[in-house]
C-alpha cells in the first residue's frame, strides 16, 4: 500500500472510494435512464392532456351553442313575425273603421246635409287634404254620394297623419267618383295643368272587395301616383243589401324593406315570403333569396331543392322549430313564423359555419396557448438538463438524494395532472393550481398554463351564452306577453256597432307589464249579454297565465247556455283538478237580458258590484258572496236578480280601484270611489271610467301602485 496526497491507494479507503465511485457511475446510469423515461412519459401525459381537454371543449360549445342559437333564434323569428304582422293588423283595423264610419253615414244619408268637397289642390302639397276624383263622363258635381262621404273626410286625414304605416285612405263610390287622402295634391294633374280621370270602378281594389263581399287584401301591386310598392286593403260598403262604396288604404312596403335590412347583420338575414310562395323581401347578398319582379318571381314551394321548398311551405302554415336546410352543400340554421293577417311568412337564416366561429375562435385560442406552453416547456427542458449534468458532476455524493428527489417531483405532480385532465368534463372545466405543481420548474409552467386555458375556457362559455341567449330575452318576451295579454281582452268600442240597446266600455292597467285582473263580456245570444268582472291572486306572468285560463274557461262554460252559478261551479271545478300552485280568482259573473233589463248573476268573493238607476245616482249593491274560484273543489254559488232600467248604469271594477294607495298609506276606498262616479252620474261608460281614473291618479300621485286597474261599465239606452 503506497499513501500519497493523504490517500491510500490499494487500502480500505481506496476501495471505498472506488466503491462509491462506481455506485454513483451506476446510479447516474439508473437516473439518466429514469430520466429520459420520465419525459417520454410526460410529453406523452401532456398531449393526451391537451387532445381531451379540446375535444371536451368542442363538445360542451357545441352543443352550448346549439342550444342558445334554437332559444334565441326561435323568439327573435316569432317577435319579428309578430312585428311585421303588426303593420298589416293596424292598416285591416283602420280600413275596417272606415268601412263602420261609413255603413252608419249611408245609412242615415237623409238625416244630413251634404258635406262639402273638392277637387285636387296643389296648394296643399306636402300636407294631408281631401280630394274629389272621377272618371270619365261623370260629373262629380251631381253625385248623390259625395257629400255623404265627404262627413268622413277628417277622420281619413287624422288616421293618415296618426298610422305609422298609411300614406293614404280613399272611398271609392258606385257612382264613379272616389274621395281619397293624401299629401301628394300636386301630382295629381299631368304635365299640361289637366286632372286625368281615375277609373275608379275598374281599380283591382274596387273589383276586389266588391268580389270578395267583405275585407281584401290586394297582390303587391303600384302606386298610381308614385309608384311605391304596396298592397291594398279594402271593404265593401252596402246599402239596404246595394253596393254604395269600397273603403280602403294603400300599405307601402317601404318600411317592411328597410327594416328586413337593418335586420341583417353578422352573417344572419330575414326574408319575406308571400303567400304565392315568391320572395317579397331579402337583403341582397344573402347568398339564398332572390328578390325579382312579380312576372320573374319563382315559386319557392316548387324549388328543385326538396328541403327548402317544403320548409317554406311549412312556414306558410305554422311556426316552425329551428331547422338545418342544405342548400348548395352549405348547411344554414332556419327559424320561420307565419304572418296571419295577409298568410304571409318571415324566416330568419344565418349560415351555420359562422355560428360556430365562438367555438372555433375558442378552439384557436387554446391551440395558440397550447402552443406557447409547448415553447415554454421544451425551453425549461433544455435549461434543465444543463442543470442536471452539472450537479451531477460537481454533486456526485448528493447525486443519489438528488436523483431520487427529482424523480419524486416529477411523476407525482404529472399523475396529479394527468387524473385531474381525465376527470374534466360536461360543464366541470375547472383546472386549479394546488401546491403540488408548484414545483418551481416546467411542470409549474405547464400547470399555470392549464389553469390560465381553464379559466379562459370558462370565461369564453359564460360570454358565449350571456351574449347569445340573455341579450333581450326578458324585454322580448314581457312585450310579447303585454300584447298577447291585451289582445285577449275586448279592446275593440264599440265592441257590437249594430246594437243600440246599450253602451258598453271597459279598462285594464296592469300594476306590471302583465297583469292578473281581467274583464270580459260577449253576446251569448241576441237578447243576453254576458258580463264578467275576475281578479287572479298574485301579480306578473303566472297571474297572467291563470287569468288566461280562468277568462276561457268562463267564456265557455256561459256560451254554452249554463246560469251564472252552474258558470261559476263549472269553472271552479275545472280549475280545481289542476291547481297545483294553489292559485284562486275572484269572479263577478251576470247575465243581462237586453229587452227586460234583468241582470242574473253570481259572485265568487269579488267586489260588490255598483248601480245607478235612471235619473238617480250610483249606489253600493251588496249582493252574496260565494267563496273564491280555485280555492276547494265542490263549491256552490247561489244566484240573484236586480233589474238595469233604461238610462241605469251597472259598474264593476277589481280591488285595484278601492285599494289605490297614496303616499300617506291612504286607501281610495268605497267613498271616494262612489263621489268619482257620482260627479258625472249621466255620462256614458267611457267617461264615467275616464272620470274614476282620473281621480284615482290623481289620490295617488306619485305613490306606487301594486295592484292591477280594471273597470267595466255599462248603460242600458
Amino acid at each position: 500500500m503506497i499513501k500519497k496526497f493523504g490517500l491510500t491507494l490499494g487500502g480500505l479507503q481506496q476501495k471505498i472510494l472506488n466503491l462509491v465511485l462506481i455506485f454513483m457511475l451506476a446510479l447516474m446510469a439508473v437516473f439518466s435512464g429514469v430520466w429520459f423515461y420520465q419525459q417520454t412519459t410526460l410529453g406523452t401525459v401532456v398531449g393526451d392532456a391537451s387532445s381531451e381537454q379540446q375535444k371536451s371543449i368542442e363538445k360542451v360549445s357545441g352543443d352550448t351553442m346549439h342550444q342558445v342559437i334554437d332559444g334565441s333564434m326561435t323568439k327573435t323569428n316569432a317577435l319579428q313575425a309578430y312585428i311585421a304582422d303588426d303593420m298589416f293588423s293596424d292598416v285591416k283595423t283602420d280600413v275596417a273603421t272606415l268601412q263602420s264610419l261609413a255603413t252608419g253615414l249611408f245609412e242615415h244619408m237623409d238625416s244630413f246635409e251634404a258635406h262639402p268637397f273638392e277637387l285636387p289642390d296643389p296648394a296643399k302639397d306636402g300636407q294631408f287634404s281631401a280630394q274629389v276624383l272621377y272618371e270619365e263622363g261623370v260629373d262629380y258635381t251631381k253625385s248623390e254620394y259625395l257629400g255623404v262621404a265627404a262627413h268622413m273626410s277628417e277622420t281619413m286625414i287624422a288616421m293618415c297623419k296618426q298610422s305609422d304605416y298609411l300614406d293614404n285612405c280613399f272611398i271609392g263610390l258606385a257612382d264613379g267618383t272616389i274621395l281619397c287622402v293624401d299629401d301628394k295634391s300636386a301630382n295629381k294633374y299631368d304635365e299640361n295643368g289637366n286632372l286625368p280621370n281615375f277609373l275608379v270602378r275598374e281599380r283591382p281594389w274596387y273589383v276586389g272587395a266588391e268580389s270578395a263581399g267583405e275585407l281584401w287584401f290586394s297582390g303587391i301591386d303600384a302606386d298610381t301616383y308614385t309608384d311605391k310598392i304596396g298592397i291594398e286593403c279594402a271593404a265593401p260598403v252596402y246599402k239596404d243589401g246595394k253596393l254604395i262604396a269600397v273603403v280602403g288604404a294603400d300599405l307601402f312596403l317601404d318600411a317592411m324593406g328597410d327594416y328586413v335590412n337593418s335586420a341583417s347583420s353578422q352573417g344572419g338575414y330575414i326574408a319575406v315570403i308571400n303567400n304565392e310562395g315568391k320572395v317579397i323581401f331579402a337583403p341582397e347578398g344573402n347568398g339564398i333569396f332572390t328578390v325579382e319582379t312579380s312576372d320573374n318571381a319563382k315559386d319557392i314551394r316548387k324549388d328543385e331543392n326538396k328541403e327548402l321548398a317544403g320548409f317554406v311551405s311549412k312556414a306558410l302554415n305554422k311556426q316552425t322549430g329551428l331547422t338545418t336546410v342544405n342548400i348548395n352543400g352549405k348547411e344554414y340554421y332556419m327559424v320561420g313564423s307565419p304572418m296571419n293577417t295577409v298568410g304571409w311568412t318571415v324566416i330568419s337564416f344565418v349560415d351555420k359555419n359562422i355560428t360556430e366561429q365562438p367555438a372555433q375562435l375558442m378552439i384557436s385560442e387554446f391551440q395558440s396557448i397550447n402552443e406557447d406552453a409547448a415553447d415554454k416547456f421544451n425551453d425549461s427542458m433544455n435549461h434543465s438538463k444543463q442543470t442536471i449534468f452539472i450537479m451531477i458532476a460537481v454533486l456526485l455524493i448528493l447525486g443519489s438524494i438528488g436523483g431520487l428527489f427529482v424523480a419524486n417531483r416529477i411523476v407525482k405532480p404529472v399523475e396529479h395532472m394527468t387524473k385531474r385532465i381525465h376527470e374534466i368534463s360536461g360543464t366541470d372545466l375547472a383546472f386549479e393550481m394546488d401546491d403540488i405543481y408548484r414545483t418551481g420548474d416546467e411542470i409549474e409552467v405547464l400547470a399555470q398554463s392549464f389553469a390560465t386555458l381553464s379559466k379562459r375556457t370558462i370565461s369564453y362559455i359564460e360570454q358565449i351564452t350571456k351574449i347569445t341567449a340573455e341579450k333581450e330575452r326578458i324585454g322580448a318576451e314581457l312585450e310579447l306577453a303585454t300584447r298577447i295579454q291585451a289582445d285577449m281582452l275586448p279592446n275593440i268600442f264599440p265592441p257590437f256597432p249594430d246594437r243600440s240597446e246599450f253602451d258598453i266600455y271597459a279598462t285594464m292597467t296592469p300594476a306590471k307589464e302583465v297583469g292578473g285582473d281581467f274583464y270580459d263580456f260577449f253576446l251569448i245570444d241576441d237578447n243576453h249579454l254576458g258580463m264578467v268582472m275576475a281578479d287572479v291572486s298574485g301579480k306578473g306572468v303566472p297571474a297572467a297565465l291563470f287569468m288566461m285560463m280562468s277568462k276561457i274557461l268562463v267564456n265557455n262554460f256561459a256560451m254554452m247556455g249554463g246560469s251564472p252559478a252552474k258558470v261559476l261551479e263549472q269553472t271552479n271545478a275545472q280549475i280545481c283538478k289542476n291547481n297545483d300552485e294553489e292559485m284562486f280568482v275572484t269572479v263577478w259573473f251576470g247575465v243581462l237580458d237586453i229587452e227586460t233589463g234583468k241582470v242574473t248573476a253570481a259572485n265568487a268573493g269579488h267586489e260588490y258590484p255598483i248601480i245607478k238607476k235612471a235619473n238617480g245616482e250610483f249606489e253600493l249593491f251588496k249582493d252574496k258572496h260565494g267563496f273564491v274560484i280555485g280555492g276547494m273543489s265542490g263549491m256552490k254559488y247561489k244566484e240573484y236578480e236586480f233589474t238595469l232600467e233604461k238610462g241605469g248604469t251597472l259598474f264593476l271594477y277589481t280591488d285595484g280601484v278601492a285599494e289605490a294607495t297614496n303616499a300617506e298609506n291612504q286607501l281610495f276606498g268605497t267613498e271616494r270611489m262612489l263621489a268619482a262616479l257620482n260627479a258625472e252620474p249621466e255620462a256614458d261608460p267611457k267617461k264615467l271610467l275616464e272620470n274614476m281614473k282620473k281621480s284615482v291618479d290623481e289620490f295617488v300621485g306619485d305613490a306606487p301602485q301594486f295592484d292591477d286597474l280594471t273597470m267595466l261599465g255599462v248603460t242600458l239606452l
